[in-house]
């Protein structure tokens, strides 16, 4: 997929009532000139999305814009692609690596978000499998930095995150409360239709009005659950990946974290 496919299916899924979150395949660079290129389509994007009036946003890896290069030269580009949505009324997130790069990533993002004009125009992502993150997303919201919070897919050791499923889950739900009791508009990312239930009620019985949160998903996993909450009013998001770098991707994530190979087995089957 192409970036003019990967808008022509941001336009076809905004059809639908859901907004898109746009990745350009690709992380871990090995050159500057790599970097470049890769921020060069994410330029393109923010201008295509501004002129199309697609409702989207693009989500970016720090590694992709040269971070194990050089973390001055990641920020750079960092910063001028939030400078560029900003003047175009749009958002940048930085993803989430895995957990060797948690820092780094967050020092940026609190960088960017603090410069003038910057505020609101970016920010990241929360793995609930980590045992820092509550610490982290307290400093976030501190900030007013928006948060994309999902459950993490990299392999990490016991050292520094859950190895359980039943701790992760309850670590999710109690960082979904206090996004949720924040002003912030923030992003849940979960195909568990458990997650998404508990998280409704939380917001009903504490009077948070659907507009101030949003479900995400990637794009055709559960698109059955994508369109029910839709009808019944809530905010989703679809996470559309693409380019050349689709198939190591994919590969990475699998042979890091050989659950994902069922998860997305069982899920991409239903319609």
């Amino acid at each position: 997929m192409e970036i003019d496919d990967a808008l022509r299916v941001a336009e076809a899924v905004n059809k639908q009532g859901m907004s898109v979150s746009l990745d350009s395949l690709g992380e871990s660079v090995t050159s500057e000139s790599e970097a470049h290129k890769a921020a060069e389509v994410y330029h393109r994007l923010l201008d295509a999305i501004a002129t199309r009036k697609l409702n989207a946003n693009v989500s970016v890896k720090l590694t992709q814009m040269g971070l194990l290069l050089s973390p001055g030269l990641a920020e750079e580009i960092a910063e001028n692609l939030v400078e560029h949505a900003r003047s175009v009324e749009n958002f940048v997130r930085i993803d989430m690596e895995d957990s060797s790069l948690t820092q780094i990533t967050l020092d940026i993002v609190r960088r960017l978000n603090a410069k003038p004009g910057l505020h609101g125009a970016v920010g990241t992502v929360i793995q609930s499998y980590l045992y820092r993150s509550q610490a982290d997303v307290e400093v976030l919201l501190s900030e007013g930095i928006r948060i994309r919070l999902c459950k993490g897919a990299y392999k990490e050791p016991p050292e520094v995150a859950f190895p359980k499923k039943l701790d992760v889950d309850a670590n999710y739900l109690r960082l979904t409360w206090m996004l949720l009791d924040s002003p912030v508009f923030h992003g849940l990312a979960t195909h568990d239709e458990k997650m998404i239930a508990a998280a409704n009620r939380f917001a009903a019985e504490h009077g948070i009005d659907r507009s101030r949160y949003e479900f995400q998903m990637l794009f055709g996993v559960r698109r059955d659950l994508q369109r029910q909450l839709v009808k019944d009013g809530y905010n989703v998001r679809v996470y559309v990946p693409f380019g050349h770098e689709w198939y190591p991707y994919f590969m990475r994530r699998l042979a890091e974290r050989p659950a994902n190979v069922f998860f997305l087995a069982k899920n991409l089957l239903r319609k």
